[in-house]
């Protein structure tokens, strides 16, 4: 068990490490290019720091275990709202009607409800992975149009902003940060998998119960770290941006990409419980965001409170399924 432990350990420090160089290489690649920053934001960055959970969840795929890919993506939706965003509430209440947290808020909540009713037949099939990623492009394609007509900082944008200050350097470093970047990340999927795979059948739980928990924090801390930082400079916009993108990128990309690559078969606690929590929480989100003008240190405690709750309902009863 300790060589598992260690073996995860040191996948998700690779994960980290290899997330943060991928984002800043492809940023700083993005700005030579002349890329806009509503692009950096919305597909760059985007993209880059989801790319933790999509190399884990096409290693997952590969080993044979699903429970793995819907485990970290739901769970990681899980974290995102009731661990991520309560934590940053408790530094400081997210204040303010933002209109473009809402409206993503709303369209992550509507992408939750389709996973949760795809996940109802038991298998994600690759038709179905392809809907999602022609859903993503759609998203996309939207998200730019509308805030290009928009005079205002979006999420998008703000997120990106978070990266000016990087300086250029020679013109190779930003390929060789890309490509380091993702080969630290590949090498960090194989440990965390493997290390995953083996704790849970130490400890005596399903994979699934370890995807949801200790994958999906794992895979999480980017945005945890990000999270922490923007609350406490005050950028509330970045927090949401980052934490309400992740969620939409999880499902359309994520689940998209891995079920194209494999077929997905749906363990039925997913449909149960897990899916359940999943758009319970973005519900929640999206509520406080339209109906509140803050989510304050209580709310925030009590996300918090809520999320340690289920994490030890899932090893208290996770066992064998």
């Amino acid at each position: 068990m300790i060589l598992d432990v260690v073996a995860v350990a040191a996948g998700l420090v690779l994960l980290l490490g290899g997330g943060e160089v991928l984002v800043r290489g492809s940023v700083e690649l993005a700005h030579r290019l002349g890329m806009s920053k509503l692009v950096i934001g919305l597909v760059i960055v985007g993209f880059g720091t989801s790319m933790p959970e999509l190399l884990v969840s096409l290693r997952a795929a590969l080993a044979g275990t699903p429970g793995i890919v819907l485990g970290n993506v739901i769970g990681s939706n899980i974290a995102n709202v009731m661990l991520i965003v309560g934590t940053a509430a408790l530094i400081a209440p997210l204040g303010g009607w933002m209109r473009d947290a809402v409206r993503e808020s709303m369209v992550a909540l509507a992408v939750a409800l389709a996973l949760y009713g795809l996940i109802q037949n038991g298998v994600i099939s690759r038709v179905e992975g392809g809907l999602l990623v022609l859903a993503l492009g759609a998203y996309l394609a939207t998200s730019y149009w509308q805030e290009r007509r928009e005079r205002h900082v979006s999420l998008h944008e703000a997120e990106a902003a978070e990266f000016q200050d990087l300086p250029l350097r020679a013109g190779w470093i930003a390929p060789a940060l890309v490509a380091s970047g993702l080969a630290t990340l590949m090498l960090g999927a194989e440990l965390l998998v493997g290390g995953a795979v083996s704790l849970a059948r130490d400890l005596g739980v399903s994979e699934a119960v370890i995807g949801l928990s200790l994958v999906a924090v794992g895979t999480s801390l980017p945005e945890l770290a990000t999270a922490v930082v923007a609350s406490l400079r005050g950028h509330p916009e970045v927090l949401l941006g980052n934490v309400i993108g992740s969620c939409i990128f999880n499902i359309l990309a994520i689940v998209g990409l891995t079920a194209i690559f494999s077929p997905l078969d749906v363990a039925a606690r997913f449909a149960q419980l897990d899916g359940v929590v999943m758009v319970a929480a973005l519900l929640l989100m999206t509520l406080l965001l339209t109906l509140r003008p803050a989510i304050g240190r209580g709310w925030g405690g009590a996300m918090l409170l809520g999320y340690c709750a289920y994490v030890a309902a899932l090893f208290l009863n996770g066992a064998g399924q």
